[in-house]
C-alpha cells in the first residue's frame, strides 16, 4: 500500500516563478500554496534544473502545496520528473513521502522527488535554496 498524502514539496523549477507546472497542464486551481519549508536532503545544480538527494544532515528549501485531485497532479508531476511507479529504479527521479518542516515549525508529510541518477560533477548548493542560488549566479 502506497502512502497517500495531498501535500507536495517543490524545490526547483516547479516553484512559483517558473512556467513548468503550467506547461505540464497543472493549473493553479489544483494547487493550494501552504508556505515555505524544508526537507532533509542535499541539493545539487545540474545546470538546467536542480537535484535533491536524501541527506539526514542537509536542508533543501522550497514550497509546500496541498493538491486538489492528488492522483491527477501526481500523474502529471511523474511525467515531468521522469518517474515511473512501476520501474522506480529506472526512473530519473523517484517520488517518496517524507517529513516536510514548515517555516512555522509544523512538521507535515508530503511527496518530494529525489534524483535517481549519477550526479557526476554537479555542484552542491550549500544553502539548499535553489532560488537564492540562481540570484547569486
Amino acid at each position: 500500500m502506497v502512502a497517500m498524502t495531498d501535500r507536495v514539496f517543490f524545490y526547483g523549477t516547479l516553484m512559483t516563478g517558473f512556467d513548468r507546472r503550467q506547461r505540464a497542464g497543472i493549473d493553479e486551481g489544483r494547487l493550494v500554496y501552504l508556505g515555505r519549508g524544508f526537507i532533509r536532503a542535499a541539493l545539487f545544480d545540474l545546470g538546467i534544473y536542480p537535484a535533491a538527494v536524501p541527506d539526514p544532515e542537509g536542508r533543501v528549501w522550497g514550497e509546500v502545496y496541498q493538491m486538489r485531485e492528488p492522483e491527477a497532479v501526481l500523474g502529471a508531476l511523474d511525467d515531468i520528473e521522469g518517474y515511473c511507479p512501476e520501474e522506480p529504479d529506472a526512473s530519473l527521479y523517484t517520488r517518496l513521502t517524507i517529513p516536510i518542516v514548515l517555516e512555522n515549525g509544523v512538521v507535515d508529510e508530503g511527496w518530494a522527488y529525489f534524483y535517481n541518477a549519477p550526479l557526476g560533477r554537479a555542484e552542491r548548493i550549500a544553502s539548499g535554496d535553489y532560488l537564492e542560488h540562481l540570484r547569486l549566479k
